[in-house]
């Protein structure tokens, strides 16, 4: 694992991270369903997990796939600064139109209807305090992609930050777009799995909070929603063993479907577990923690739960391609997924970039 990144690994991040999400999504069937254990009985109903071709009709992307291609597309243009926000808000603007069918979020879809791509500011809206939701963090992880070295990341907060508020305009909301994006540079840089929850508490989010301060927008608003996300965090980092990052992890004696679907809600803020910006990623992190190399165990814990499953898997599986590629995963699972070739390109494009 001490070896560098290679671009092979990068398109990994980027198909598994949308074989991740149409897996967990099931073309809203399993996105929506409440319950771990129906989903795996489903699931070997299908032949388990080698047995499933992901492809279209049945295996759709949904909206978490459209717009992390968005946020990454955008990154590729090697934009900078204002132009580069402008140009990701505005394809979050184009993405918006390949929504049939793939359910995105409704703090989204207000947000994105309020950009003004090309506009002076128009890639702000208003501060929201309701937009803890997972909308930014689904979307984010490629920022780790193009920003993955440790002297990068004031970049990749600054970049996390901006493109995350466009839609989910509360700490709860950015912030997880920092923690999926400060998870894919980690996993690119090899850092070990048990590190990642200190280093965003630690190191991330006082640069993120000072950010927010100095470019003076919604400061006070967000300064009073701030500590629930690093709260939050320290206390899971607590439940695991893993506040000093180091472990060894600490894991609930029973820990199969059921016992995680009640787990994974004591991480929520809604009762719907993975669907806002502090635990999605989260429930990714417990899963990368939990399934090493084993890509079963990562969708058995990641993708397969009664709660957002695609928004947690799609974080999730992008971290672990970074860290494995595609060995071990059922070529069935990638091979034909809907915007595949796109997703390579964007991996490639970042690769070079970033290097």
């Amino acid at each position: 694992m001490d070896r560098p990144v290679t671009v092979e690994q990068y398109k990994a991040a980027m198909v598994l991270s949308g074989a991740g999400d149409a897996l967990g999504y099931r073309s809203q069937l399993w996105e929506f369903c409440k319950s771990g254990p129906a989903i795996h009985k489903e699931l070997q109903e299908l032949g388990g997990l080698k047995n499933i071709k992901v492809q279209l009709p049945s295996w759709p992307v949904s909206d978490d796939t459209v717009l992390h291609l968005a946020t990454a597309e955008g990154l590729a243009t090697d934009k900078t600064d204002e132009d580069l926000l402008h140009e990701v808000a505005a394809r979050y603007v184009e993405g918006m139109k390949d929504m049939d069918g793939r359910q995105p979020g409704l703090t989204t879809c207000r947000a994105v209807f309020q950009l003004r791509p090309g506009l002076k500011g128009g890639y702000r809206v208003p501060y929201n305090p309701r937009g803890a939701g997972c909308g930014a963090a689904m979307r984010s992880m490629c920022i780790g992609l193009r920003y993955p070295s440790p002297a990068q990341l004031s970049s990749l907060v600054a970049v996390a930050v901006e493109t995350g508020r466009m839609t989910h305009n509360h700490p709860t909301g950015f912030l997880g777009a920092v923690a999926s994006a400060l998870f894919a540079s980690y996993a690119a840089q090899r850092r070990p799995i048990t590190t990642w929850g200190l280093g965003l508490i630690n190191e991330a989010c006082p640069i993120a909070r000072k950010f927010v301060q100095d470019r003076g927008f919604a400061v006070e608003e967000t300064e009073r929603d701030w500590s629930y996300f690093c709260d939050k965090w320290q206390w899971y980092l607590d439940q695991r063993g893993i506040s000093n990052g180091e472990g060894p992890v600490v894991w609930p004696s029973a820990y199969g479907p059921a016992e995680r679907d009640k787990i994974y809600k004591t991480f929520s803020l809604s009762g719907w577990a993975g669907a806002c910006g502090h635990d999605a990623p989260m429930i990714a992190l417990d899963a990368l923690l939990g399934a090493g190399s084993d890509w079963e165990e990562l969708m058995s814990r990641a993708a397969f739960h009664g709660g957002d499953s695609d928004s947690t898997a799609v974080i999730a599986c992008c971290c672990w391609g970074l860290l494995y590629g595609t060995e071990g995963v059922p070529e069935g699972n990638y091979s034909n997924l809907e915007y595949r070739y796109r997703l390579e390109r964007c991996a490639e494009q970042l690769y070079a970039l970033s290097h």
